[in-house]
C-alpha cells in the first residue's frame, strides 16, 4: 500500500560522517552535557548515526560562561579521558568556542583569548530578541585578525525574522552562516523552521551543525524526516560543511 510520509526521509540517514563543528558535549562548562558520563552518552547516540566527529564549541559569554582556552582544554582532556576508558577510539574531537558578541567579546579579540575552529574561523552569536550594538565593529575586528566570522543559528534571530535585509547586508560584510539541523523540524518552532528552508532556498547558508545540549534535543534530531525537495537544499551544505572541516 502506498503511503504519502513514505516520499519522506530521515535526515539523520544523510549524516554518516558528518562533522559536527557545533555542539555543547563538553562536560560542566556551560549549559550543555553536565558530567562526562552525559557527555559520553551523547557520543554513543551520535556514533549510532554515523557521527564520529566533533568541534565541541562551548559558550564563552560575559558573566555567563567565562570559558577559555585552560576550562575547555580541561574539559576535553576529562571527556578524551573517558573515550579512553569506554575504549571509543574512533571519535575525534577538537574544541573551539561559540562567542557571544557582547561588551567582553572585543576585549578578548585584542587579547588574543579567543577560541577558533581550526584557527581560522570564529563562531559567533547574538541575543535573539535584538542585535548586538556593537555587531559591525566586531565583526570587523574578526576579519581584520584574520579570522572568517561565522554566524550561529541565523534563522534563529527574531529580529532577522522582521528585518530579513539584514541577513543579506551580514552576508556583504563576509560573515558565513551555520544553520542548526533542529531547525529544520519544529523544535525551535515553525517560524524558525520556515526561516531555515527560505534562507536555504535563498543560497545563504554555508555550513550545518547540531547545536546539541542534551539527549532531549538529539532525540528530536532522529525523528526530523524531509521531503526529497528538501534534502535537495539541505545535502549541499551538509557536503560544503563535511569538506571545509573533516
Amino acid at each position: 500500500m502506498f503511503h504519502f510520509f513514505s516520499r519522506k526521509k530521515f535526515l539523520v540517514d544523510s549524516l554518516k560522517d558528518f562533522v559536527d563543528i557545533h555542539n555543547h558535549i563538553l562536560p560542566g562548562i556551560d549549559d550543555g552535557a553536565k558530567t562526562v558520563a552525559d557527555s559520553i552518552e551523547l557520543i554513543k547516540e551520535f556514533s549510532a548515526i554515523g557521527i564520529h566527529k566533533f568541534i565541541a564549541t562551548p559558550h564563552i559569554m560575559h558573566n555567563y560562561y567565562p570559558n577559555d582556552y585552560e576550562s575547555i582544554h580541561k574539559a576535553k582532556g576529562k571527556l578524551l579521558d573517558g573515550l579512553l576508558q569506554e575504549k571509543m577510539t574512533d571519535i575525534t574531537l577538537d574544541v573551539a568556542a561559540e562567542h557571544m558578541i557582547d561588551a567582553n567579546f572585543e576585549i578578548l579579540l585584542d587579547q588574543k583569548q579567543v577560541m577558533p575552529i581550526r584557527n581560522k574561523y570564529l563562531l559567533i552569536e547574538m541575543s535573539y530578541l535584538q542585535p548586538a550594538i556593537n555587531f559591525d565593529q566586531a565583526v570587523l575586528k574578526v576579519t581584520s585578525n584574520r579570522y572568517f566570522p561565522i554566524l550561529a543559528h541565523p534563522e534563529r534571530y527574531n529580529f532577522l525574522h522582521i528585518n530579513s535585509s539584514k541577513y543579506k547586508a551580514y552576508k556583504q560584510q563576509g560573515v558565513q552562516f551555520q544553520m542548526n539541523l533542529l531547525s529544520l523540524g519544529e523544535f525551535y518552532g515553525k517560524d524558525v523552521q520556515k526561516k531555515a528552508f527560505k534562507i536555504l532556498e535563498n543560497g545563504l547558508m554555508d555550513y550545518v551543525a547540531t547545536d546539541v545540549h542534551n539527549l532531549s534535543q538529539l532525540k528530536a534530531l532522529k525523528e526530523i524526516q524531509l521531503s526529497n525537495k528538501q534534502l535537495k537544499l539541505l545535502l549541499p551544505v551538509i557536503e560544503n560543511t563535511i569538506k571545509e572541516f573533516y
